[in-house]
């Protein structure tokens, strides 16, 4: 649950939330609009299925556009989940990277405690660091 909470904040942090608002919004608004032009298209639902399966590139073929504006919409709203999903992955490297520089500050803040209190390890301890030290290089 702490790394959705940390995916949210890379999310937020890189405003891709309101794009994913602004695609929400589009779904609908196109959904409507694809309602109004296609006489194939009757029921709001399908419409939002329609709209859905062509931004995702699927094209079951249930339903097909054949005025301009339809098409258009279709084309639209393809292009606009092709930009989505270039931009997911950007979030996901974002995320990643913010992960392990999480844990690198606090291996580093766990070295730097145990370095204000040098006099007070044990000489096992001391050792461990030394090895670790090794190892990092």
């Amino acid at each position: 649950m702490k790394k959705i909470g940390l995916l949210w904040k890379v999310i937020r942090r890189l405003h891709f939330d309101k794009i994913l608002y602004v695609f929400l919004a589009w779904i609908l608004i196109a959904s409507a609009m694809i309602l109004f032009t296609e006489p194939g298209i009757t029921k709001f639902g399908d419409a939002i299925w329609f709209v859905f399966v062509a931004s995702t590139s699927i094209g079951f073929g249930d339903f097909v556009t054949v005025t301009f504006i339809g098409r258009l919409l279709t084309v639209l709203s393809t292009l606009y989940e092709i930009v989505i999903a270039a931009m997911f992955s950007g979030v996901v490297v974002s995320y990643y990277l913010e992960l392990v520089r999480r844990r690198e500050d606090e291996i580093l803040s766990g070295y730097l405690d145990k370095l204000e209190h040098l006099t007070e390890l044990s000489p096992e301890e001391l050792k461990q660091i030394e090895d670790k030290v090794r190892e990092m290089r």
